[in-house]
């Protein structure tokens, strides 16, 4: 489980298929009023406020995203807390109820995944080279490069082999592509992977 500050008031949870079988879970379980999805929600929340001093208290929005093959991300933004409702708390005596969750579940067939070096990037293209051909566009977003791949550009019986190899070298990422055309930088409009390996040599080589 890995937890990251994207505001003050929101956090991001990357949580892999380990992290959700070690504790019975499945992933199309994360959108049931189930006592085990509320244990590993209360964990995750105790986790953030030990490593983020992220305070959980208050209405909850909560995004999960499923990515294929890699594990969910769930996006928690905190609403306004209201003293005179729930009173003056503490992490140790924080009440069920005052976690107002509104969940929301979204699956992507699609892959996204950033890279903090262009470098790294560089030797993740020509190792994905073997496996996809004419794919991918590539995005700049604060700091980092983003490489997404539809899904018709995957075949299915590498998709395993893909995403092994892709998480190597970089991060499983739940920015949408939404957000990176209006905010990030498109770089590679269509054929990211074979133009990366094409200007740009690794290396050994």
């Amino acid at each position: 489980m890995k937890i990251e500050r994207l505001s003050n008031d929101k956090i991001r949870i990357f949580l892999t298929f380990d992290d959700l079988s070690e504790r019975g879970i499945q992933k199309e379980d994360m959108w049931q009023e189930e006592p085990k999805v509320h244990e590993l929600f209360t964990e995750m929340m105790d986790q953030a406020y030990s490593e983020l001093g992220f305070d959980a208290t208050g209405p909850l929005a909560v995004e999960v995203f499923a990515l294929p093959a890699q594990g969910m991300v769930v996006i928690v933004t905190r609403g306004k807390y209201d003293r005179e409702r729930y009173g003056s708390t503490h992490e140790d005596d924080i009440a069920d109820e005052i976690y107002e969750m509104e969940v929301t579940l979204e699956q992507s067939d699609s892959v996204m995944y950033a890279f903090k070096d262009f470098e790294v990037l560089i030797e993740a293209a020509h190792m994905l080279k073997a496996k996809v051909t004419e794919a991918g566009r590539l995005y700049h977003y604060q700091n980092k490069w983003f490489l997404h791949l539809e899904p018709d550009e995957v075949d299915t019986e590498q998709h395993g082999a893909l995403i092994a190899l892709l998480a190597e070298f970089g991060e499983g990422s739940s920015v949408t592509t939404a957000v990176l055309g209006e905010y990030g930088k498109l770089v590679m409009e269509e054929n990211a992977v074979g133009t990366i390996c094409e200007h740009f040599k690794r290396h050994d080589s």
